[in-house]
């Protein structure tokens, strides 16, 4: 794949900073002050006005910046133009929805851009304690400005990983139950974010040494993938091979404890869940 000129991608970085502050603004603003919240046909799936003005809030800023061949794949919206184009915007204006409704302070705007299929740039920023990540390939990794790094961790037994579980556990085998376990007691913990975006965007700056997890939208992942892989992290498939946004599950790690992770989890076998009621 042949990378956007770096000119360009720090043009687009400072279009999607702007939009993402501007989103950031509207979810502080409905911060604890919500007039519905809604499903979105899963359980567990919600959507508020939150969501919805804060998509539009960053829609409002790219339209003004970016040239009409960029393809758009929002959230809340779904593909709002150009699908297929080469250049494609994944956006998740609340990523975290389900914590922000309690006030859970752990969520984020997710805004990544995607060059045939594969992640180079990423603005993600946490409104509630005003972290700003950004990257874009060949530009680096930052938080609030300052340059980031993945972790030096380089054994399981001293490492904090991350992960979370998708909306369809309660129905399906192919979950992570049985991986969560596992990795307890192979590390210093596992915590559950439930918030992919701000996840990535902690191995990314060291704050967690790897991430898991299955069941994801490109709109979750492509800017976080982007910003694990400025700061000299590593992302693929569980089982090592190039990750693919579309594919729902990924592994990214600060580089030094990936094939450690690749390896454990193609050795755990699934829970067996019990049937519900």
């Amino acid at each position: 794949m042949a990378l956007p000129p770096e000119s360009d991608l720090q043009r687009w970085l400072d279009s999607a900073t702007e939009a993402a502050l501007a989103a950031g603004a509207v979810l502080q603003h409905h911060w604890g002050n919500l007039d519905s919240i809604d499903e979105k046909g899963r359980s567990g799936d919600l959507v508020t006005e939150a969501d919805r003005k804060a998509e539009a809030a960053v829609m409002a800023v790219l339209e003004r910046h970016l040239p009409p061949t960029h393809g758009v794949l929002a959230e809340e919206s779904g593909v709002i133009r150009g699908g297929e184009a080469s250049l494609l915007w994944a956006i998740d204006p609340l990523d975290g929805t389900t914590n922000y409704t309690h006030q859970y302070p752990f969520c984020a705007v997710s805004i990544g851009l995607l060059a045939e299929g594969e992640p180079v740039l990423g603005v993600i920023y946490d409104p509630v304690h005003q972290d700003l990540f950004r990257a874009a390939a060949g530009l680096g990794a930052t938080l609030n400005r300052r340059p980031i790094h993945v972790s030096a961790t380089d054994r399981l037994a001293d490492s904090l990983l991350v992960t979370g579980f998708a909306y369809d556990r309660r129905e399906t085998s192919d979950n992570n139950y049985a991986e969560f376990c596992h990795f307890t007691h192979l590390t210093q913990g596992v915590r559950r974010g439930g918030a992919a975006a701000i996840d990535l965007a902690y191995v990314a700056c060291g704050r967690l040494d790897g991430y898991w997890e299955r069941g994801l939208s490109p709109w979750d992942i492509a800017a976080g993938i982007a910003l694990v892989q400025a700061a000299g992290g590593k992302v693929t498939a569980y089982d090592g091979a190039p990750v693919d946004v579309m594919a729902g599950r990924l592994l990214a790690t600060n580089g030094h404890l990936h094939q450690a992770m690749s390896h454990t989890l193609g050795q755990i076998q699934p829970l067996t869940l019990p049937a519900l009621s």
